[in-house]
């Protein structure tokens, strides 16, 4: 656990970073906050492409780390008379596939925003055991690309292993708390009472009391990126993916969930007022769960 490596004590600053971590994770490198999706059935995967064996068995730790941590059951079926009802294809491509800047994808396919479906890894053949767990991480619809002491990151810290936020991740991510289409919002106290939970419990007061001066200071930030008078959050910029329509419609996105957080009393206290208010501004940047939203009110 994150409190056995170094004392909450001695390490605030850890703790801040752990919290700015888990938010990050709930951005889309587009530059969209993101609901949560997440699995609610076995994960049956079959590998293709070249080289497959290789890469299976590092590939298939990579996944029972994960799926472990989030207790999701977990089944090979490639080559075997069930192979297809995979719903879950990794491919190991050749060197000359995908991007340099991209060596790895995944894709995640839902008709809602709620459920995981399917999904799909593309991994170039000389990437794919560095890409591994990364990959298994995103699997699992932990989208992000957060900057802190994770194998999510652009510059991780270990790439043959999760690192203890990876766990703290899964675990929130797939706890009886947590629910699939949740926004940011709601989702954000789920993942950082998990953090909390690994601090030394005659110091978890502390850190619950920097957990909530963090939701503060998060707000504030969201209401001016929201409203366009703030800066772009940095794991968007770091990303070098997004767009300025990404952007605008993530400040529509951000506009909508700050609505249902008022509304709902989600990481803020409930207000029905500045629910409206947000709503009302992201209805107006042509949001339509917005609009379907304050059309319920009326």
């Amino acid at each position: 656990m994150l409190a056995c490596l170094v004392p909450f004590a001695a390490s605030a600053d850890e703790l801040g970073d752990g919290l700015a971590t888990l938010w990050e994770v709930l951005w889309h490198q587009s530059g969209t906050p993101t609901r949560i999706v997440r699995w609610e059935n076995d994960i049956r995967v079959r590998f293709s492409g070249i080289n497959v064996d290789a890469h299976r068995e590092h590939t298939l730790q990579a996944l029972r780390a994960v799926t472990g941590e989030a207790n999701v059951k977990l089944i090979d079926v490639t080559g075997q008379p069930d192979e297809k009802t995979a719903n879950l294809t990794v491919e190991i491509t050749p060197d000359d596939q995908l991007e340099d800047n991209q060596p790895c994808v995944t894709y995640l396919n839902f008709k809602v925003e709620t459920r995981i479906d399917s999904g799909r890894v593309q991994m170039r053949d000389r990437d794919a055991w560095r890409c591994a767990h990364h990959e298994a991480m995103h699997v699992m619809g932990v989208r992000g690309h957060p900057a802190g002491q994770t194998v999510l990151s652009y510059f991780p810290w270990k790439i043959d292993g999760l690192l203890p936020l990876d766990r703290v991740m899964l675990r929130a991510w797939y706890s009886p708390r947590m629910a699939g289409g949740m926004t940011p919002f709601e989702a954000l106290p789920v993942l950082a009472d998990e953090l909390v939970a690994t601090v030394p419990a005659e110091q978890r007061q502390a850190a619950a009391q920097a957990r909530d001066a963090f939701f503060a200071n998060t707000i504030r930030q969201m209401h001016a990126y929201a409203t366009g008078q703030g800066d772009v959050p940095a794991v968007v910029k770091r990303s070098g993916k997004s767009t300025g329509e990404g952007i605008r419609f993530g400040r529509s996105e951000m506009s909508y969930f700050l609505g249902i957080a008022y509304l709902e009393g989600a990481t803020v206290t409930r207000d029905a007022t500045e629910a409206v208010r947000w709503l009302e501004r992201a209805a107006t940047l042509g949001n339509r769960g917005a609009q379907a939203k304050l059309g319920a009110f009326r």
